[in-house]
């Protein structure tokens, strides 16, 4: 059925599949539950009218943003394998009825792992230990204990949230900043004052209107010099430039991206050779079997949505992520 909730012997379900060598989604358990389809750019327009659900596996695709507004009839339902739904958003999609899903849950806890773990490596100085190591160097160090050092999350939703418990797991002082002020929650009128007295501050806010180049020279401006900065949420977030600047000038003492204005990052980026500049390639959230966890993560989502019972993980597609968190 193309109007209302689709019965179970006519869903289609078309796949946005990424380029090899990634692999497809395991949807094999929705056999007989509905018929799959797969796209790729090329291909994603012309097939998105026979679809009743959309499975955004290529998360980092443009793809649906650009087909979107073209004729025919459209998925009552899109879902997308990450947290972000940035790169899917336009305004015809926003303005429709249909639902649009995201990934929450899977990516919380490996993400604020691997924060955990740029805190310590910059505290403790191990990208210089390696250094030394590989040229021989026997040179001691004294390095930073953590325990008692003060961070800033901005970002308040399962993501940020999950951050500032291990980092207060950490012995770390941590206040959380979201997009309103609640029990727990400072509000982004307190963000300069609690960036002033970080020693880490960490993003991990949506990218929205709002929050796009947040991080400029001035944020930058109100850091402490031995404060560092992390990125876990997206690029656009930050103003890649005046980063460079700010550590480069030892304004900071340091920073770490994971996500960038540009991905792959290119290779002539500054950021690549910017001391006391750590760049890894969007992999913050990626542990062993995320893949999977995405794929059973949608079978779920889905054998909810064909029964007729309310899908968690609804983005407000006019603020760009799940409210209520």
């Amino acid at each position: 059925m193309r109007n209302g909730v689709p019965s179970v012997s006519d869903t289609t379900v078309l796949v946005l599949d990424a380029e090899p060598p990634t692999p497809p989604p395991r949807l094999g358990s929705l056999a007989g539950q509905a018929r799959i389809l797969h796209a790729d750019e090329s291909t994603l327009a012309e097939q998105l009218p026979l679809a009743d659900a959309l499975l955004v596996w290529d998360f980092t695709s443009d793809a649906v943003r650009r087909a979107w507004p073209g004729e025919g009839p459209r998925p009552r339902w899109v879902h997308t394998a990450s947290a972000g739904v940035d790169h899917l958003m336009c305004p015809e999609l926003a303005a429709s009825d249909t639902v649009v899903t995201n990934a929450r849950g899977v990516f919380d806890q490996p993400i604020a792992e691997y924060v955990a773990a740029l805190v310590l490596a910059m505290a403790k100085d191990l990208p210089r230990t390696l250094e030394l190591q590989r040229e021989r160097s026997w040179r001691h160090r004294e390095t930073q204990r953590i325990a008692g050092t003060r961070a800033c999350v901005i970002g308040s939703g399962p993501i940020g949230r999950a951050i500032a418990r291990t980092l207060k797991g950490l012995g770390i002082l941590t206040a959380l900043v979201g997009r309103t002020a609640r029990p727990g929650v400072h509000g982004t009128d307190e963000l300069d004052r609690l960036m002033a007295r970080a020693d880490w501050v960490v993003c991990a806010a949506p990218l929205t209107d709002d929050t796009r180049r947040m991080f400029d020279a001035r944020r930058f401006g109100f850091m402490q010099p031995s404060a560092r900065f992390i990125n876990v949420g997206r690029g656009p977030l930050v103003v890649e430039d005046d980063l460079v600047e700010a550590v480069s000038k030892r304004w900071i003492a340091g920073a770490a991206l994971d996500v960038f204005e540009d991905e792959p990052l290119p290779a002539d980026s500054p950021l690549w050779t910017t001391p006391g500049l750590i760049v890894s390639p969007h992999m913050s959230g990626d542990t062993v079997g995320w893949r999977d966890a995405l794929g059973a993560q949608f079978v779920e989502l889905f054998q909810a949505w064909a029964a007729g019972r309310p899908l968690t993980n609804v983005v407000d597609k006019e603020r760009g992520y799940v409210p209520g968190h």
